[in-house]
C-alpha cells in the first residue's frame, strides 16, 4: 500500500497534484496529513525527505520528495492507466506543461495562493501576474484546440491534476478569463477527484496567518474588493 504525506488541503497545491491523480485513477493509497507551519511539520517530515516538505510517495522503503517525479513513477508503475496521453508526441506536449507549471510562474504562486475556500475577486492581480496567465492560457488553448478537449489531451490526465490547483486559484481570485478558459477551469473543478479534495479543503477550517494576507488584515476571507484593473 502506498503512503501519501500531504499538507493542508486547503493550501498545500503541491500536496494536491499527486493526490487528485492518485483518486483519479483509482490508484489505493493511505493518506497521512501533516499540519503546516505548525512545530510538529518539521520533525514529521524531516525523516522522509530531505528537503523536509510535502508530498512524499511512500512505496515500501522508497520515498519519493518531488510531486512530479511522483506522477513520473506512478505512470510507469502503472502504465496501463494511461496516467499521460498514449500518443508520444501528445506525452511530451504533457510534459512540457507539467514541467513548465513545476517550475514557473512564481508571480501567480506569490500574489494567488492557493486558497479553496476563500472567496476573493480581484485580489492578488497585478501586470507580472497576469503574463503568468496569459502564458499559461496559451498552453491550455493549444493543448485544447488540438484534443478537442473537455481536458486538455482529451480525458483527465496527470497533467490536469497539474492544473488543478491553479483552477483553484482561479476560481478563489476570478481574474478575467476567456469562456473557454472558465470551461475548462469548471470542468476540472466538477472532476469527482478534484471535488472530494476541495470539499476536504472546505472542511478542514485551520487558517495559517502567512497565507491569509487579507484575513490578517482585518477583512473576511470572502470580501469582494473593489473591482481591479484585470484584463
Amino acid at each position: 500500500m502506498f503512503i501519501l504525506h500531504i499538507g493542508n488541503k486547503n493550501y498545500s497545491s503541491w500536496s494536491m497534484r499527486p493526490w487528485v491523480a492518485m483518486t483519479a485513477f483509482g490508484i489505493p493509497f493511505e493518506e497521512r496529513q501533516h499540519w503546516l507551519d505548525t512545530p510538529e511539520f518539521a520533525a514529521q517530515v524531516s525523516p522522509l525527505s530531505p528537503v523536509a516538505k510535502v508530498p512524499v510517495l511512500e512505496d515500501g522503503d522508497l520515498r519519493i520528495w518531488d510531486s512530479l517525479a511522483i506522477g513520473e513513477y506512478l505512470a510507469e508503475r502503472f502504465p496501463e492507466l494511461a496516467l499521460w496521453p498514449q500518443d508520444v508526441a501528445e506525452r511530451a506536449l504533457a510534459r512540457c506543461l507539467c514541467a513548465s507549471m513545476h517550475s514557473g510562474f512564481g508571480a501567480l504562486r506569490e500574489h494567488m495562493v492557493m486558497n479553496i475556500e476563500a472567496d476573493l475577486p480581484g485580489r492578488g492581480w497585478n501586470t507580472a501576474v497576469q503574463r503568468d496567465i496569459d502564458q499559461i492560457l496559451r498552453m491550455w488553448q493549444g493543448a485544447l484546440q488540438t484534443s478537442g478537449g473537455p481536458f486538455l489531451f482529451g480525458e483527465f490526465g496527470l497533467v490536469d491534476a497539474f492544473y488543478a490547483p491553479v483552477c483553484m486559484r482561479f476560481l478563489t481570485y476570478r481574474p478575467t478569463l476567456p469562456d473557454w478558459a472558465w470551461r475548462y477551469v469548471q470542468e476540472v473543478a466538477a472532476h469527482p477527484a478534484v471535488a472530494r479534495w476541495t470539499t476536504q479543503a472546505r472542511a478542514e477550517g485551520v487558517f495559517l496567518p502567512a497565507d491569509e494576507p487579507y484575513r490578517a488584515q482585518g477583512a473576511p476571507a470572502s470580501e469582494s474588493p473593489a473591482a481591479s484593473p484585470i484584463a
